[in-house]
């Protein structure tokens, strides 16, 4: 399964590569909508703190959302096109199908990430994180990014198209907003900051913005973790249940 699962996340690398238009758009949006708030909002925003040292962890995330929304759209696509019956014809079952996607989604999300930080640094972010607490928060992220990959993949196949699709993950490129990703929740109106307070991308934010910044997590962690595996395991079980109904014969 492990060796079905690589093959097939290499398979949706090489696509990726051949579609350069969603795979630039994955990468350079959220740099460009990271540059946007700090250049033209960050001056009117204030955080106790230089705008892109509090804008960053919101900014990987909403690239992490870009990158899932591409998933989506391959799952859906690949349900469609006959690729699934062909692999199904094959002995490949369901589990290496959609673990090939995801693992695929990870490593791409894992690279814009990587590009949106390589930007923060030379527009001014300088983290404080030791060794262990950058580690953390690379883990912290890349079980963020697992997570929302396999929704992705779910919501793939809840949709009757690619497009439906596309539309489906909305929500997962919306969140980053209602939350600590590019204002302090305080801010907002107050019958926003129980939404905001308790979403999941806000201990996710707070965590790796603790982490990276070397300052007080308290618990965020342990609940960014929480909030994680919940959403992992119910996407996960989302998926396998909605492949078995798709390729029922």
């Amino acid at each position: 399964m492990t060796t079905a699962a690589l093959t097939l996340a290499g398979r949706s690398l090489r696509i990726s590569r051949r579609r350069p238009d969603a795979l630039i758009t994955a990468l350079m949006l959220p740099v460009m909508l990271m540059l946007i708030f700090v250049y033209f909002f960050g001056g009117a925003i204030d955080t106790g703190t230089t705008y892109v040292t509090y804008v960053v962890p919101g900014a990987m995330l909403l690239c992490a959302g870009f990158g899932a929304a591409s998933t989506a759209v391959s799952v859906a696509d690949d349900m469609g096109n006959g690729v699934v019956d062909r692999l199904r014809s094959l002995d490949v079952g369901g589990v290496p199908i959609l673990a090939g996607h995801v693992t695929a989604s990870v490593l791409r999300n894992l690279l814009s990430t990587g590009l949106v930080l390589a930007v923060a640094l030379a527009i001014g972010f300088r983290p404080q994180a030791s060794g262990a607490a950058f580690l953390a928060a690379a883990g912290l992220l890349t079980l963020y990014i697992t997570a929302i990959s396999w929704l992705a993949a779910a919501l793939g196949l809840l949709a009757k198209s690619p497009e439906a699709a596309g539309g489906f993950t909305f929500l997962m490129m919306f969140l980053p907003y209602p939350s600590s990703a590019f204002v302090p929740v305080e801010t907002m109106p107050g019958w926003l900051h129980g939404f905001a307070d308790h979403q999941p991308l806000t201990p996710v934010i707070e965590s790796l913005r603790a982490l990276l910044l070397a300052q007080p997590a308290g618990n965020a962690p342990w609940v960014a973790v929480g909030w994680c595996v919940a959403l992992m395991a119910v996407a996960v079980s989302l998926a396998g249940l909605l492949f078995r109904r798709r390729t029922a014969a």
